[in-house]
């Protein structure tokens, strides 16, 4: 994503999914793939549901893109997306969010809780079952993830996960992610917001249990494990899994990136887990 800076923003959208599939690689086959269009806070949003062959009452994982709340969509992250409800053995439901620079915080975060609440009513209408829940992003879309977790905690809406894989957790020292944080929040005040930047809540307690994954090159990976210290500290079941020799990015690049497949295979993992743990 070095280089999409410099790009118009509609460039840099079209240059980011078209670079998407080559750097995946081969994608999975998934029995029923579904597009919809739910309601949010400020029009439609469209979602995309992967479900795996099944009679229904599968667990559901809400997935938010990353991208620098800028650039991203459900045609970006298709390979990803596949690969966890393939291997993951659940609905994937992933969230075509509004972006910025035209939508700034919170509008982003808005349109990701409201895609979340609405799996959780209507579940069983995506062959999902509500009492099996959780959320995940990478990147941007790891920073909803967690917020969405802290609204859940607050809103009395059950997750058994947390999925952050290098989450950006706060605005304010990101100085690789400047240009990307410019973009998405509107003022300085929302930058320590803890609904932008979650390692700076006040109280983590009782937040779903969380995955967070790291990459040894990114510039993130210390947020990654501060926010993890953060949560065990705070009493919440945290799992770090870091992988040295990997970039930010990493998650879907398998196709490129000897290793990267790990990072899939390791979330599929946790979430099979998850899921199946005693309520």
């Amino acid at each position: 994503m070095s280089r999409l800076p410099r790009l118009p923003v509609d460039e840099a959208r079209e240059v980011n999914d078209r670079e998407a599939g080559a750097m995946f690689g081969p994608v999975e086959s998934a029995a029923n793939i579904d597009e919809r269009v739910i309601p949010g806070p400020a029009g439609d949003i469209n979602i995309r549901t992967y479900r795996p062959d099944s009679d229904g009452g599968l667990p559901v994982l809400v997935y938010f893109h990353g991208g620098g709340w800028v650039v991203g969509s459900l045609d970006s992250h298709d390979g990803v997306t596949r690969f966890l409800a393939a291997h993951g053995r659940c609905v994937v439901v992933s969230v075509d969010y509004r972006l910025a620079p035209e939508h700034r915080f919170p509008a982003a975060l808005e349109d990701a809780w409201a895609a979340t609440r609405w799996v959780h009513e209507h579940a069983g209408e995506i062959g999902g079952d509500a009492r099996r829940l959780a959320v995940g992003g990478d990147s941007s879309g790891g920073n909803l993830a967690a917020v969405v977790a802290l609204r859940a905690r607050d809103g009395g809406l059950p997750l058994d996960l947390q999925v952050l894989v290098y989450p950006v957790v706060d605005c304010v020292v990101a100085p690789d992610v400047a240009y990307w944080v410019s973009q998405y929040l509107g003022t300085d005040a929302d930058a320590v917001n803890p609904e932008a930047s979650p390692l700076r809540a006040a109280n983590l307690h009782g937040v779903a249990s969380a995955l967070v994954l790291s990459c040894g090159l990114d510039p993130l990976m210390e947020q990654g494990e501060a926010y993890v210290r953060r949560l065990g500290e705070a009493g919440v079941r945290a799992r770090h899994i870091c992988y040295p020799g990997l970039i930010h990015g990493a998650y879907r690049m398998p196709g490129v990136l000897p290793g990267a497949r790990r990072m899939l295979e390791d979330t599929a993992s946790a979430l099979i887990s998850a899921f199946s743990r005693p309520s």
